[in-house]
Parts: structure tokens; sequence; C-alpha cells
């Protein structure tokens, strides 16, 4: 699922890729709506609201949009750094840092952010760290997979998704319609499992609150050491010559 890159990667890789992070990040989405009212997985909203606070002269509730929007550019930035740097570095897994930063930042949120709702201070804090932990998985998913998928909106999605299908009426060669059918797939699911993880995170809110995020974490870490399983396995494989 983390492991393929490039043309080893197939729609399969990609469908499970998807569909695992869009229900984390579903779930996170869901925490920052109950919790905070604050929308932690894309700023597009942002951009309104930050506006909007300016024009009324609400400069400090202003300033806090801004630093959300940014949250999210500074945690894309930082993934990418990351992967970049451990390619270079000849890393068999460079995603692992920003996965493992995640892992960290979702448990750390989660374990604190109940205590700091209940007290009513730092929300701002809470919510800027959300949006840049969001920021790292879009960042990570989108160079993994290269750029066919991303986890944390859905609005560019449902315009593909509206445009592929309308290339269904037209589009009559074998090979177009596979390569139609599998983007479909792929967006539906990335919508589907989104939905999922928004309403699964909901209920789970309903009884462990902000901890929905520490149950993230751990499906998040879950995936992360089976991967590396799977290569540490391939790897003793191969150095055996133990056929396919």
């Amino acid at each position: 699922m983390f492991r393929h890159k490039g043309k080893a990667r197939t729609f399969k890789h990609n469908f499970r890729l998807a569909a695992f992070l869009s229900f984390i990040a579903g779930l996170v989405n869901i925490c920052g709506v109950l919790a905070l009212g604050v929308l932690t997985t894309n700023v597009t909203g942002h951009f309104a609201y930050f506006a909007e606070n300016i024009i009324k002269g609400n400069n400090l509730s202003g300033l806090y949009f801004l630093f959300y929007i940014l949250a999210f550019l500074l945690g894309s930035f930082v993934s990418s750094f990351l992967t970049e740097y451990f390619t270079a570095k000849g890393n068999e897994s460079p995603h692992s840092p920003a996965m493992f930063l995640e892992i960290f930042l979702l448990v750390i949120t989660g374990a604190a952010g109940g205590f700091l709702v209940n007290k009513g201070i730092a929300l701002e804090l809470l919510a800027c760290t959300m949006l840049f932990t969001m920021g790292l998985q879009n960042s990570l998913v989108s160079k993994i997979s290269n750029s066919a998928v991303r986890t944390t909106h859905l609005t560019g999605l449902f315009t593909d998704l509206g445009i592929e299908i309308s290339q269904l009426f037209f589009y009559k060669e074998e090979s177009q319609r596979k390569r139609l059918l599998n983007s479909i797939g792929l967006r539906g699911g990335i919508i589907a499992f989104f939905f999922l993880g928004c309403t699964v995170g909901g209920f789970l809110y309903l009884s462990i609150k902000f901890k929905t995020l520490i149950v993230a974490a751990i499906i998040l870490f879950i995936a992360l050491i089976y991967d590396q399983l799977r290569i540490g396995y391939y790897k003793v494989r191969k150095r055996l010559k133990v056929p396919a």
C-alpha cells in the first residue's frame, strides 16, 4: 500500500491507500467539527471565513483562520521535505518519518485535546495541529500515489467524478472505459471511506471524545508496521532467492 512507487503502483495499491487514509481523514475531520467547530481536513472554507472576519473588522478571528491555512500548508511542506530528504538518503521507506510524525501528533492531540477543550484553552492551537497533520497526510498520499490520490477534501473529487461519469457516454473503446471505470472507482472509494470515517468517528466521539484521534493513530501505526513487515518479508525472499 505504501511501499510501491512509480510504475510499480497499480489501481489496487492506490485504492487501498485511498480507502485507508480517507477513513483516517474522516475520523479527524469529524473530531474537529464536533469539538472545535472547525473543518480540519481542507482550507477552502477558511479563506472565506478569513475574508469575512477581516471585512467585519474582526482582525483577531481573521488571523486565526489565516493560521489554519498556513498550518495545512506547513504540514504539506514538512511531509514533502521529509520524504524527499529520506529518499535522497536512500531510505527504503522514505514516507515513514512523515507517517510517524502524523501518528505522534494524533496521539498527543487525542490525549490532551479533551482537557484543553474542557478548560476552553488553546483551542486554536488544537485546530492548527489537526490541520498540520492533515496537510502532512495529504502531501504524503499525493506523493506516494503520483498525485492520483488525495484524501482530505472532496470538492475536486466530486468535480472529477462528474466529468468522468459524463465521459462514459462518449468513450467507447475498451481501454478508455477501463481507465475511466478505475478512476471512478478510486474517487468513489475515497468519498465512501471519508464518509464512513466521519460516521464512525462521530459515534466514537460521543463515547471517547478526543481520544478518537488516538484510535486513528493506532490504525495508522498498525498499517505502517504491516507495510514494514512486508518490506522485510520480500527482502528475505529476495536474499534467499525464493521464487514468487
